[in-house]
């Protein structure tokens, strides 16, 4: 047996043997009630101060980590609905884009906006009407009742 595999076989001898010695003592300390008992103080403890932590910083108006976790949640949710009706405005303005075009392509708008013009028309000859030469009423007629008879 040469020096190298002499040395791989001792190294892994004493590898094994410090695997063992550390699996006897945990189990050693598991069983062990006082460490048991001490182990479950300790989470206690842990828990306790987690919760005054938490209490002292919702005193001073500090999130506490779980705080930033759910709002950093609640915001991915609002950030993945907000992507989604970006995608239905991106999908409705390409359909009124594919309107449009198919409007201006196969229809002729001129009796639409010749018909628009005469209503405006029609609405300037009222106003003027109503109000010659652009002058609203004076104060005392905007509030005249009417009375039955």
């Amino acid at each position: 047996m040469s020096p190298e595999e002499h040395e791989e076989g001792l190294r892994e001898r004493l590898s094994r043997q410090g695997e063992e010695t550390l699996g006897r003592l945990a189990e050693d300390l598991i069983g062990n009630p006082l460490v048991n008992a001490a182990l479950s103080r300790a989470f206690e403890a842990r828990e306790k101060a987690v919760q005054a932590q938490e209490a002292a910083m919702g005193a001073l108006g500090i999130p506490s980590a779980a705080d930033v976790e759910r709002m950093t949640r609640r915001l991915r949710s609002v950030s993945q609905r907000l992507e989604g009706i970006e995608d239905g405005v991106d999908r409705l303005e390409a359909r009124l884009d594919t309107l449009s075009s198919d409007e201006r392509a196969g229809q002729d708008l001129g009796p639409i906006a010749a018909r628009l013009e005469e209503i405006a028309r029609d609405l300037a000859a009222l106003r003027e009407a109503v109000a010659p030469g652009g002058e609203p009423p004076p104060r005392a007629q905007e509030r005249l009742t009417v009375g039955e008879s």
